[in-house]
This record gives C-alpha cells, sequence and structure tokens, in this order.
C-alpha cells in the first residue's frame, strides 16, 4: 500500500480507501452485508495495509455508521492508526430540521454519528451535498466549530458544482474559517465530467479529490453483461448507454493483454490523475479488496489511457444539487 497526503493537509491516507456503504443494512439493500459477513473483507482490507474508511450517516439509516465503527474498533489496535470520515446532509428523521447544513442539524448530527461510530472524534467530516436553502458561511462556521472543539479533524466535501465548491472555500477564507481539505466525487472511465470544472480547481488549490465508484458500481469491473448485481442494477437504471460499450471494450482489451481483472486497469487510470489522492471502492467480496490493493501498482503507459480514453462521450451531471 501507498500513503499520501490529503492534498494540501498533513493527514495521510490510503491510497485505496474502503468505502462502507456494502455494510450494515442487507433487509435495505440486497447487495449489503451484515457485520458478520462484512468481517474477513474489511479485515483483508486491513491487512492489506489500508487505513481509510467511509461511511456516512445515512447508509442504511446509521446502520453503517454502527458495523463501521465496531468492525474497526476491532481490527486495529490504536483509534490513531486509521482515518475515519463519515458525511452529513440527508434527512436522518421526520422533522424539519432532520436534514440539511444548518448549524441545528450538522451539531445534532455529528453527536449522532460519534455515538454510533464509538469514537470521539471524526477524520474527515464531509458535507454529503450541496445545501441551497442554507446560507454557506452558516455551514462553514459550524464545522469550523467542530474542528476548534475536537469533534472533526478535517472538513471536506462531496458532489456540488465546481461554483459552489468554490462558494464555499471563498466563504470560510474570508472568515478565517476551516476550508474543505478533500472532494468526493463521482469519477470513472463511465462518467469523466469532473475533468471539465471541479478536477482543475481541485488540482489549482491543493483539495485532495476522492473518487468514489471509479468501477461504476461494478460495471467496469465485470467480465460479461451481468458480471455482478450491482452492474446489473446499474445498466437497469439507464444511466449506461451503448456508447460505453466501446469504453468498456477497450478496457477489456488492455486487461487481456496484461493478464489483469478490468477491475485493476480501471482502477489504475482512476488513481493516475494528479489530482486524486485516494479513491473509493466498494467491497463485498475479498476479490474487490485485492483488486484495489493491486491497482496501486499498476502503471499504464501513455498509450493505454489513451486508449481508454478515447471512446468517452459527453453526458450529464450526476448527482449535483
Amino acid at each position: 500500500m501507498r500513503y499520501v497526503r490529503l492534498g494540501s493537509s498533513g493527514l495521510k491516507v490510503s491510497r485505496v480507501a474502503l468505502g462502507m456503504m456494502s455494510y450494515g443494512a442487507p433487509s435495505a439493500l440486497s447487495w449489503s452485508l451484515d457485520r458478520d459477513r462484512a468481517e474477513p473483507i474489511v479485515r483483508r482490507a486491513v491487512e492489506a495495509g489500508v487505513t481509510f474508511f467511509d461511511t456516512a450517516d445515512m447508509y442504511g439509516d446509521g446502520a453503517s455508521e454502527k458495523v463501521t465503527g465496531r468492525l474497526l474498533r476491532a481490527l486495529f489496535a490504536r483509534r490513531d492508526d486509521y482515518v475515519l470520515a463519515t458525511k452529513v446532509y440527508y434527512p436522518m428523521g421526520p422533522g424539519p430540521n432532520d436534514g440539511g447544513l444548518s448549524r441545528k442539524h450538522i451539531m445534532s448530527a455529528v453527536d449522532a454519528s460519534l455515538t454510533r461510530l464509538g469514537t470521539d472524534h471524526i477524520d474527515l467530516y464531509q458535507v454529503h451535498r450541496w445545501d441551497a436553502e442554507t446560507p454557506i458561511e452558516e455551514t462553514m462556521a459550524a464545522l469550523d466549530d467542530l474542528v476548534r472543539a475536537g469533534k472533526v479533524r478535517y472538513a471536506g466535501a462531496s458532489l456540488m458544482y465546481a461554483w459552489q465548491f468554490a462558494k464555499a472555500q471563498h466563504a470560510a477564507e474570508r472568515h478565517g474559517l476551516t476550508r474543505f481539505v478533500s472532494m468526493q466525487t463521482r469519477f470513472n472511465l463511465l462518467y469523466r465530467e469532473e475533468e471539465r470544472e471541479m478536477l482543475p480547481l481541485c488540482a489549482d488549490q491543493r483539495v485532495g479529490v476522492l473518487p468514489y465508484s471509479p468501477l461504476a458500481r461494478g460495471v467496469l469491473a465485470a467480465t460479461g453483461p451481468r458480471d455482478t448485481d450491482r452492474a446489473a442494477a446499474e445498466r437497469g437504471r439507464s444511466r449506461l448507454t451503448d456508447g460505453d460499450d466501446a469504453v468498456i471494450g477497450a478496457l477489456r482489451a488492455i486487461a487481456a493483454e496484461r493478464g489483469l481483472p478490468p477491475a485493476q486497469i480501471a482502477m489504475a487510470w482512476t488513481l493516475a490523475h494528479p489530482a486524486v489522492s485516494a479513491s473509493m471502492v466498494g467491497a463485498t467480496r475479498i476479490g474487490h479488496v485485492d483488486d484495489a490493493v493491486a491497482a496501486v501498482d499498476v502503471a499504464l503507459t501513455p498509450e493505454e489511457k489513451s486508449r481508454l480514453e478515447e471512446h468517452y462521450r459527453p453526458r450529464a451531471p450526476y448527482g449535483h444539487t
């Protein structure tokens, strides 16, 4: 495993981060695993040197945070040995203040997350989406207070337009508040829209990029049209188009030439972007962890990168608010 600083911060993270959304709520998601089934997968990641773990309060309505906290406490000797990230924004109850990025909700949500995680601090607390109803100055001030109180070490953001992210950073700088050190966003061979504005912005401002869904929810790892449940679900939601088949074809051809799984090539491409600090990977099998970790040491040639990129077709932004 390799370790890098997260953006311009002093925090060091493993280049592979284990996304914990896959654990905790099997009754809600068919591919989600309970604690006992998740334990050997997380253990394998820990043994491979993964020290960065990402969840969110809304994953499984809090179930993911509970499982994440229990597993990490069991698998690490010290709290300082791993980096724990979670998120806030989505409603966690029926009330009008149970969601969003208001001071009221952030202050309540962080305490609830700390309780579920079983820890006294969160290393990276991320706003899960942009909140158009709350002044960004209020949000940034609340996050700054959490950092000053020691409940949060660093603040990060997730999936928004570049102008929104720039506005948040400017508000923090103007008022002497904690700035975001990271941007978690969707980025893979089939979705490269963030290359237009967000990734150049982050590179310029030395903000660490944390791509999620580097394998397009399993599509780029599949060796057949319905290789995984998540890959089939992705196609079923019509987020993929026939034009993506050329990209997938190039990926599989290069993988075959290298004698490597397509997942390793796709992950290596994502990790090669200069703005990327670490890539989030969801794993429901031990092999998923092995492929992600192996990808850290896969160096693609310029010719291979060109073949992977030449068939990409622009698409509408996904998930922005």
